[in-house]
């Protein structure tokens, strides 16, 4: 730090000295979370109770923002006061300058004598040089990927769950008449972007919150007409933003899967905040304690058929923010504000708050004056807001917000948008063009280049040009990420890491383009390795097995995660994989669900009802186990093959649309049964396109001849199979 810098801080010290009336300040801080994701917002479905009494006794900001919406840009804008722009430089904007992050706002509480604490997600793009852990009194960095933290004696620990547990620990180490700030800034809501599978895999929440929202059939998002994402511009249609709608919404079984799994990561923060504040109480200090809860970016949930953070509409940019001040008047506790709040103000106000000058440096203002008197007459009308991360990806972009109107221009792409907010909220409504508005729309345009020029200046032109991440209306959802080679298909095993795949390393390894899976005998339940590059729709699996005698596997898909029995547990359609038992192997079963649907070597028909009709046979044939062998999979709609070597060993349609699923994830199993090495190689996947046709009881005949699977389990000495004419009897 410098020598000015130094003197500046020991003054500060001796001039602010150590009232032990000062209050303590405690930041929440989420990842990816917009205002209509928490029941004192407006949610009528999520459970956040402590949250709602927060703004139930404090203050609820309604107009509450970010200045630029991604994590590492508005995490800076919080450590640093500084606008996204005026952190880097023209040619790298979002990449800090090591003078703009010397002194954090932590830096000068703990000169005023606080004690600073931060644990939790530091994603902050700073220099090589700089060292977190050296501007708080206790930092840890607590990430997620997984969000499942292994802890000493083999137990999982959600990071959420871990975060607050450092807090309290905080707490409970809080020397007497001393305050502090502490920061528990969470990985949730933000999804685990390697780790496509729906639910657990792609929004993780803690497990005590498992038994929440498992029925519950969640609205559809705002703004879901596809018109509306049909209208927009290319670069907003083919950029990233649409390339992760197909991660996450595009269906309807995992847009309802994903939706519950998010609402339990929200009602798993609260919880975890409840613990918190029990922990506050009973350390004697929530009296003068401030809580702060905020986001670092909204979100869209689908909304305009669009997924991620870094638009210019509300969704994106409009973030909670609660301030729970108990020293204000009883008047002032509960209210609403429609001041525009920004990002950029929180450091200001931790400082006014602890009885520090701001620095001249700071671009914000002091939320405190909204706080304990009310929206001051003199508080400011106009936001402004901008884009430039991941430039060749996100379209980037600059503008302003007032009561009534917001523009913003996308430089790189020569578009301008102009959105109505008082007659038009929804921003449906571009009136660039509109020769009525075009005062306005000078106006505005003034106004945020004065912006920009205050704020550091015009931009370098981009180092790449841009780059579309997918088309609007793919064929295939799920190569959108996952690009397939020349022949259509995608490897998804190589060299000697389990990229792209997520199981227990005690049953699975790779090595040499091998995926091994080893039971010693003593399993009590199958133990599943899941593909995390996307869900799998139609498709073609090639794969190559090797099973050692006795051994049994089973290529899993369409599945879903069953986290109710266990974090790797999977559901669905399986081509199962059976050493020495020909009527098994490469037969069609249902995981925890119907069960054997047909055995090897019979063509079956799933009615209507669910039972499942044997309409032929073709010729079954043993595959020596040891040996490698090729198993084929392919699924049209709702028509399933199986073959090994070649040789058909099902061919089954499934009419049961209560049943069936048509969309899910991929995984392969060690089975419970004797010790057995099961191996795979070579293993690759064709996405067929979304929209093959399902075959209809219209289009197929079940002859009177059909009789029933034998299902499985121990039978009746005199069972008989039913037969599919007797039904009319």
């Amino acid at each position: 730090m410098k020598k000015t810098a130094l003197l500046f801080l020991t003054f500060l010290a001796l001039t602010v000295g150590t009232a032990a009336d000062r209050p303590n300040i405690v930041f929440f801080f989420t990842d990816d979370q917009t205002t209509s994701t928490i029941g004192c917002y407006g949610n009528a479905v999520v459970q956040s109770p402590n949250i709602d009494k927060l703004a139930a006794e404090g203050t609820r900001f309604d107009n509450a923002f970010v200045s630029h919406p991604i994590c590492w840009v508005s995490r800076k804008t919080i450590l640093t006061g500084l606008y996204g722009r005026s952190l880097g430089t023209p040619e790298k904007p979002d990449s800090a300058r090591a003078e703009v992050v010397e002194e954090l706002y932590s830096d000068i509480l703990r000169s005023a004598g606080y004690r600073t604490g931060y644990y939790g997600k530091w994603h902050a793009h700073v220099p090589k040089s700089f060292k977190p852990a050296d501007h708080f009194d206790e930092f840890e960095a607590i990430g997620r990927n997984p969000f499942y933290k292994k802890m000493p004696d083999g137990s999982l620990r959600h990071e959420t769950e871990l975060i607050v547990d450092r807090g309290i620990e905080f707490l409970k180490n809080q020397p007497e008449g001393k305050p502090f700030a502490l920061n528990m800034w969470f990985n949730a809501c933000h999804a685990e972007d390697s780790d496509r599978r729906p639910g657990i895999g792609h929004f993780a929440w803690p497990r005590a919150v498992d038994d929440l929202y498992v029925d519950t059939e969640i609205y559809r998002p705002r703004l879901d007409d596809p018109e509306t994402f049909n209208a927009l511009p290319d670069f907003l249609k083919n950029s990233i933003t649409r390339e992760r709608y197909f991660w996450r919404w595009n269906t309807e079984d995992k847009y309802q899967t994903n939706m519950r799994a998010y609402f339990r990561m929200v009602s798993g923060i609260d919880g975890a905040i409840g613990r918190f504040l029990a922990a506050l109480e009973e350390a004697g200090l929530a009296d003068n304690t401030i809580i702060v809860y905020s986001a670092d970016n909204g979100y869209h949930m689908g909304n305009r058929g669009l997924a991620g953070k870094w638009s210019h509409y509300e969704e994106s940019i409009r973030v909670p923010l609660i301030i729970h001040d108990p020293r204000v008047p009883e008047a002032q506790r509960g209210q609403v504000t429609d001041a525009m709040a920004l990002n950029v103000d929180l450091p200001a106000t931790f400082l006014d708050w602890a009885g520090v000058d701001i620095p001249e440096r700071y671009q914000g203002k002091s939320l405190r004056s909204v706080v304990e008197a009310g929206k001051p007459d003199d508080w400011r009308t106009e936001t402004y807001h901008e884009h430039f991360a991941v430039r060749h990806r996100i379209p980037a972009y600059e503008g302003v917000r007032t009561e009534n109107f917001k523009y913003v221009r996308y430089f790189d792409h020569d578009h301008e948008f102009l959105h109505d907010l008082k007659n038009d909220p929804d921003e449906l409504v571009n009136l660039a063009g509109d020769p009525d508005h075009a005062e306005t729309l000078a106006a505005l345009r003034e106004s945020t280049a004065n912006h920009v020029n205050k704020l550091g200046g015009e931009l370098a032109p981009p180092s790449q040009p841009f780059s579309a991440s997918t088309v609007p209306h793919p064929e295939a959802s799920a190569a959108v990420t996952v690009k397939p080679g020349p022949d259509g298909f995608v490897n998804l095993i190589s060299g000697n890491r389990m990229n792209g795949w997520n199981g227990d390393p005690k049953y699975w390894s790779v090595k040499n383009g091998v995926l091994t899976g080893k039971t010693d005998g003593s399993l009590k339940m199958n133990r599943f390795i899941t593909w995390k590059g996307s869900t799998i729709r139609n498709f073609e699996i090639r794969v190559k097995v090797r099973v050692s005698p006795g051994g049994n596997s089973g290529i899993q898909y369409r599945g879903k995660m069953a986290p109710e029995i266990d974090l790797d547990i999977v559901t669905g359609y399986q081509c199962d994989v059976v050493a020495n038992i020909p009527k098994y192997n490469g037969m069609l079963y249902e995981e925890k669900g119907r069960r054997i649907l047909s055995h090897t070597g019979e063509k079956v028909i799933i009615d209507t009802d669910g039972q499942p009709w044997v309409i032929g046979e073709m010729p079954k044939k043993e595959f020596q186990p040891g040996e490698w062998h090729d198993y084929r999979v392919l699924v049209k709609g709702n028509h399933h093959q199986h073959w090994i070597d070649g040789h058909p060993t099902a061919d089954l349609i499934d009419l049961d649309e209560k049943g069936r699923a048509l969309e899910g994830v991929l995984a392969v199993q060690v089975h419970v049964g004797p010790a057995m090495t099961i191996e795979y190689k070579d293993f690759k996947i064709k996405h067929l396109p979304d929209d093959l046709p399902l075959i209809t009881a219209d289009e197929v005949t079940i002859p009177d001849t059909a009789y029933g699977v034998r299902p499985q389990g121990k039978l009746p000495k005199d069972w008989k199979a039913p037969v599919y004419g007797d039904r009319k009897k």
